[in-house]
């Protein structure tokens, strides 16, 4: 029988529906996906062999869950995906507050309609997007909001004494009765509201303003945590965590293509960037590797976590960098720039929180030498190591394009030249071409202009070349010429 024609309780008997509760109906269907193996949560990379498991065991065992993490680690991401594990549609007893099971009813309203109109009793069908409630718990939540209040006004309007039970208002938690409901940052809660869902997750008593119900409220819990809030801005009180089934541990992505995918995945660009801006592979390996180094920083706070927001930010910003210098010129298209990398730093600086020593260097000093890190680290993944010491016998592999810039006493590299003379001038250091067909000889055409600025810039952090910046570019030189023109 479809839902449409199911309107009554006696309707809904006939039919042969039965109600579970809804970690049995979570659990039921998460069995029949895997079992098909079907994509539990989608759209989530990195997790397929460490978070996502443990969250289907615990979903398996009927477990409450916390999900333990720094920001950023798509911890609410895998709470609100939890949904398309619930039936479709699930029956409510029209007009509850709480979303009452005819077969089960717990409020007074219900079981009250129930015994007065038996199987005539009018039935609503309840979408499983709509079984999904949400809070994130600050310093300001209170008991009425999550658990509710005696309303003077339906007093009034019923003319109830507040020793009817029917004044309550019930709060967030009660209407979120066969829902999947979020606690975000457990620990800025306070203990006091922290207390008052001991009960809930364990005997399912609510209790407010001296009224004690016999609630037992059918709720999938999942909260959400920094491992740094236990100790800086609050705590889960022990008692609580004792009651939450299992406590998941998220992660940063773990490698530079996971980080990419996700990147690529989440970055909100108009399809007029991606036509006009070309990037290069190793443009994004470079913008994430930028958050790997922030992860290491000896300035930034990595506690707080460097969320893969920023990356998704950044990568944002790069391409409006490279918009903004097409539209001033008259290119209809353009390939990524290294030198666009300056425009990804409000980005950064936004993103990450600094320590001491970071605060007096700065937070747009410290974004300029992430950039220049993530250059220096992944060099090496594509050109010969530079060796500090050489015997006099060596030959550097980049010794002729040294050469080249002592002879010529520099090369200026202007962030707003067209894409046609960007190319000349680094066709013009024949040398840089030679080091790309000797060390990456299967790069394409139109990826080796960004590889040659980006053997530049790589020199330049390992002490072979100096880099000068202009107001409107880049100046480089020889190391040793430029020591000479200083004296």
């Amino acid at each position: 029988m479809k839902i449409e024609n199911i309107q009554t309780l006696g309707q809904l008997k006939e039919s042969g529906y039965r109600s579970v509760s809804i970690k049995e109906e979570l659990r039921n269907n998460l069995r029949a996906k895997i079992s098909r193996n079907e994509e539990t949560f989608t759209g989530i990379h990195g997790y397929e062999n460490t978070v996502i498991p443990e969250l289907e065991r615990a979903i398996l065992s009927r477990h409450n869950i916390n999900l333990l993490g720094l920001r950023g680690q798509a911890k609410t991401r895998l709470a609100r995906q939890m949904i398309n594990l619930l039936d479709e549609w699930i029956p409510v007893v029209e007009g509850s507050e709480i979303n009452d099971d005819p077969f089960r009813p717990i409020s007074r309203y219900a079981i009250n309609i129930i015994k007065e109109k038996g199987d005539k009793t009018s039935i609503s069908w309840l979408h499983r997007s709509e079984r999904f409630a949400e809070k994130l718990a600050t310093p300001d939540v209170t008991v009425a909001d999550i658990i509710g209040d005696v309303d003077p006004i339906k007093a009034a309007n019923l003319k109830l004494s507040y020793a009817d039970d029917r004044v309550i208002h019930f709060g967030m938690i009660p209407r979120a009765n066969r829902s999947i409901f979020v606690i975000n940052e457990l620990p800025d809660l306070q203990a006091r509201i922290q207390v008052a869902l001991f009960n809930i997750l364990q005997e399912g008593d609510i209790q407010i303003r001296g009224f004690k119900l016999r609630l037992p409220l059918d709720i999938q819990f999942v909260f959400t945590a920094n491992p740094e809030d236990y100790t800086n801005r609050g705590s889960i009180v022990t008692p609580l965590k004792d009651r939450i089934g299992s406590q998941i541990l998220t992660h940063y992505p773990e490698t530079i293509e996971i980080a990419k995918t996700i990147t690529q995945q989440e970055a909100k660009l108009d399809s007029r960037q991606t036509d006009l801006v070309y990037v290069p592979e190793i443009a994004k390996d470079l913008l994430e590797q930028i958050s790997f180094q922030a992860r290491e920083s000896e300035f930034i706070d990595n506690k707080s976590g460097i969320s893969a927001r920023m990356s998704i930010t950044a990568y944002e910003n790069l391409l409006s960098t490279a918009e903004y210098r097409v539209l001033r010129s008259e290119d209809e298209h353009t390939v990524l720039r290294l030198s666009d990398f300056i425009g990804v730093i409000p980005a950064i600086t936004g993103k990450v929180e600094l320590v001491y020593e970071g605060e007096q260097e700065g937070a747009d000093t410290v974004a300029h030498s992430l950039i220049t890190e993530a250059i220096k680290t992944l060099f090496l993944e594509y050109f010969p190591k530079i060796e500090k010491l050489e015997k006099e016998d060596y030959q550097s592999p980049y010794q002729d394009l040294m050469n080249w810039f002592f002879e010529e006493n520099g090369f200026e590299l202007l962030d707003d030249i067209p894409d046609k003379e960007y190319k000349q001038k680094l066709d013009e250091i024949v040398p840089l071409q030679n080091l790309i067909n000797k060390y990456q000889p299967e790069i394409s055409k139109e990826d080796s202009y960004f590889m040659k600025e980006f053997l530049l810039w790589g020199l330049v952090e390992y002490k072979k070349l100096s880099k000068h910046g202009l107001s409107e570019g880049f100046h480089f030189k020889d190391m040793y010429g430029s020591y000479i023109s200083g004296l």
